[in-house]
């Protein structure tokens, strides 16, 4: 089960620092531990609180109405996850499960309303969307017109945030059925990129993780 933090501490209105806001419990917030494959939340469940991944990564999915599951995107540090809540969502369009261990600052929308009242929490969650937007547009780009050799590199040097702050060397180990689901291709396919990516010298992998090297980029930037 979830763990709640018992640690509140205020924030002054007039003071209004975002950092500390999305580190810290208060008001409408609670910090949850999630163990690995442990359920965040559930499509069709109330869509009432917002959450921010402090440690860890979240899955994403989507099941369709013959019972299909699909995975349309993986939250890192940083990343929020269950905005739609603030769209007028009554309910859950999206199931989030913890990849790895994860820890998450559950925001109730009234409280996520009334910080986003503060300039500089409108200006950090607005800068937040418009990444968001602009990698939709470049995921839809790749799907429409790279290989899917390219799109699994390129969602490979993603998942490891590479060009970002806290890049990582390695990811935890995602199957190759859920890498194929997120790039529109087969598990046999994946398969085959994987091995080639690992005899080139680009990616290493075991039963627990991938590392991925910064030369990976090469095949994503080659004509």
């Amino acid at each position: 089960m979830p763990h709640r933090s018992r640690h509140i501490v205020s924030i002054d209105k007039g003071d209004f620092d975002p950092t500390v806001f999305l580190a810290t419990v208060g008001e409408g917030k609670q910090v949850l531990a999630f163990a690995q494959a442990q359920t965040i939340f559930t499509q069709g469940d109330v869509a009432d609180a917002i959450f921010y991944v402090q440690e860890g990564k979240v899955r994403l999915t989507v099941v369709s109405t013959a019972g299909k599951e699909a995975t349309i995107g993986i939250r890192n540090v940083g990343d929020f996850c269950g905005e739609g809540a603030l769209a007028g969502q009554p309910v859950r369009m999206e199931s989030a499960t913890a990849m790895t261990g994860c820890v998450l600052l559950r925001i109730i929308k009234k409280s996520m309303i009334r910080a986003l009242q503060e300039r500089t929490f409108s200006d950090l969650f607005l800068a937040y969307l418009l990444e968001r937007n602009i990698r939709n547009e470049a995921d839809l780009v790749d799907q429409l017109f790279n290989s899917s050799e390219r799109r699994l590199a390129r969602l490979l040097l993603l998942l490891a945030r590479f060009g970002k702050k806290g890049a990582q060397t390695s990811i935890p180990r995602i199957s190759q059925e859920i890498l194929g689901e997120m790039i529109g291709t087969t598990r046999s396919r994946v398969s085959f990129f994987m091995n080639r990516f690992r005899g080139m010298g680009l990616v290493e992998y075991d039963e627990n993780e991938i590392r991925v090297h910064s030369s990976l980029l090469n095949v994503v930037l080659q004509d």
